[in-house]
């Protein structure tokens, strides 16, 4: 692990003592700099969980990833900074109720003086680590809000925006896992025709007063919750886009009309 390359990277130049502090500022840096993106799905090249290779990919080459990706260097980064981090298994809420299978979704427990659960890999969701201590919730840009519910040893994660109703993001247990445990469920999210990954690509990075978010030719922005929506005409302007919005460099001879679809 590079630590001094990792941090240039989300561009944190602040103390790195292993602290309640340190976590907070780097778990949001992480998010307003690297981009949550399946585009190597769309372009049909597979994703390796081996800790060099996404080190490879996010920090050296400046892409993205998914949650497996993300929170898997993450993890890295933390470690070698002198956090105490386990990584832990997610089931995702479904729209049509219920929840996913295990290993569907990797966060991290990080131990300090309290228990935290950062979370740099699930797109749009919390900015700040969250404790496991209590109801304590955190707000983001807007009017959204994130709290964790407890029973019997099994956490959930709830998301409440303006005037609905709270939802389930997803639920957890404290079980430490390893890298190599998601690896099936990275190949599903990868192959599967069930799985929303293989959809259609996305390409989406928090911003301090909102999100930015690229779905196929469609950019979406969204400040202080007003939304804005822009349809890109041709492979130039998306490559374009993804060059100044996300900082997403591809060499000059490859087919972005994957991403189009």
């Amino acid at each position: 692990m590079d630590v001094n390359a990792y941090l240039r990277r989300v561009g944190y130049d602040g103390s790195r003592y292993p602290s309640a502090a340190t976590l907070r500022e780097l778990h949001s840096r992480h998010l307003y700099t690297v981009p949550f993106e399946n585009l190597d799905i769309a372009f049909g090249t597979t994703i390796r969980l081996e800790p060099e290779a996404l080190f490879e990919k996010i920090v050296v080459r400046r892409r993205g990833g998914f949650c497996y990706e993300l929170n898997g260097v993450f993890c890295d980064l933390l470690r070698a900074l002198g956090f105490h981090v386990d990584m832990l298994s997610a089931r995702v809420s479904h729209r049509s109720g219920g929840f996913g299978p295990e290993f569907d979704h990797m966060l991290l427990k990080v131990s300090l003086e309290e228990p935290w659960i950062a979370d740099v890999g699930f797109g749009d969701s919390f900015i700040y680590p969250l404790s496991l201590k209590g109801p304590t919730s955190r707000e983001t840009a807007g009017t959204t809000r994130y709290w964790i519910n407890t029973l019997n040893r099994q956490h959930e994660l709830v998301r409440h925006e303006g005037d609905e109703a709270p939802t389930p993001q997803y639920r957890f247990t404290e079980v430490p896992r390893q890298l190599s445990d998601f690896a099936e469920m990275c190949v599903f999210h990868q192959t599967s025709a069930d799985s929303h990954f293989t959809q259609g690509s996305v390409c989406s990075m928090a911003l301090p007063d909102g999100r930015i978010t690229l779905s196929g030719m469609r950019l979406i922005t969204t400040r202080l919750g007003m939304r804005q929506e822009t349809i890109l005409q041709n492979e130039t302007e998306l490559q374009n886009c993804l060059r100044q919005r996300f900082g997403i460099e591809f060499a000059d001879k490859t087919d972005l009309s994957r991403l189009a679809a």
